[in-house]
């Protein structure tokens, strides 16, 4: 039977993080609102947003009006790639949206700086495409990310979209003194990314999972070994799916604004060790990354052992 998650796992910062949590990309406007105030007030203690995602007024909003306490709740908001040259006045433009003192994790969203056009958030160039600042590097954002605990304004930092290259790159580099607490990436049973767990538990780093149930073009959860697991053990598929996360130490943040899906994806089973097994072979039959941009610059280094270049990237 699943039972709602309290599972926590422990930051290198000291600090506790609910492996389960909500996800907000695209709730934004009042449907999104109505959905992050239903999932805090059946439970939920974890909220994952972004400046990108252009709805941290909602975010803060929710939290205000579900009277939780703020210190229950574990907030993660992340530096927009336009803001690497300015994380300290990124984050104090992100605190009065949330409208909140701190929050609890600021994440790097992309290792990848764009050059600041004022406005766009997404800034792009003359040919539509992401406006990169070659002059500017993720090692230099970390450098001034790195003085951020010391304000009190954030409690833990960390990086997102890093594969294990980046972390070479980051950890070596003789300006990186603090360890990224998190590194949140897309992970599924069709992208299981088994170097780069491994990798993050030997150097302390928690991973967090978006898109962990796949996404619309290839969704994990209607992959018949997923719905025959859910069928045993009379959960969803998305039960089985998130477990599965939770089982191998990666935290989920899925998302969702439907009550009834909220709920279920706020449980969690155990799965039988032939069955985790299962689930990570899944890659198998298909491997697929669903946010995969053009940066204009190499990402994804772990891929090169099977990305065969479909689909495109992304502008």
């Amino acid at each position: 039977m699943a039972t709602i998650c309290k599972k926590t796992v422990k930051l290198n910062s000291g600090y506790e993080m609910p492996m389960l949590g909500l996800g907000t990309f695209r709730a934004s406007n009042d449907d999104g609102y109505k959905a992050i105030l239903h999932a805090l007030k059946i439970g939920y203690r974890h909220l994952d947003t972004a400046t990108m995602y252009e709805n941290e007024k909602e975010v803060g909003q929710a939290i205000k009006d579900s009277g939780i306490p703020r210190e229950e709740i574990f907030l993660t908001t992340k530096l927009n790639n336009r803001d690497h040259r300015h994380p300290a006045k990124a984050l104090d433009e992100s605190l009065e949206r949330l409208g909140v003192d701190y929050v609890d994790l600021y994440l790097m969203h992309w290792p990848v700086p764009l050059k600041d056009h004022g406005t766009e958030v997404i800034p792009r160039d003359a040919d539509g495409y992401r406006d990169t600042d070659f002059e500017w590097s993720h090692v230099k954002t970390w450098e001034l990310m790195q003085e951020l605990p010391k304000t009190g304004k954030v409690r833990s930092i960390g990086v997102s979209n890093y594969d294990t290259v980046l972390y070479d790159e980051l950890l070596n580099a003789p300006t990186t003194k603090i360890t990224p607490a998190v590194n949140q990436v897309e992970l599924h049973p069709y992208l299981p990314e088994f170097k780069l767990v491994e990798i993050s538990r030997e150097k302390g780093i928690v991973l967090t999972a978006y898109c962990p149930l796949g996404a619309a073009e290839v969704p994990v959860i209607q992959d018949e070994d997923v719905v025959r697991l859910a069928e045993k053990y009379n959960v969803t598929p998305a039960q089985v799916v998130l477990s599965w996360d939770i089982q191998r130490g990666v935290v989920a943040i899925p998302k969702s604004a439907t009550p009834s899906r909220l709920e279920s994806n706020l449980k969690t089973i155990n799965l039988a060790p032939e069955d985790l097994e299962l689930v990570s072979n899944l890659y198998k039959k298909q491997h697929f990354r669903r946010c995969r941009f053009d940066w204009r610059i190499k990402m994804h280094h772990d891929d090169d052992d099977w990305y065969d270049g479909n689909p495109p990237p992304k502008k």
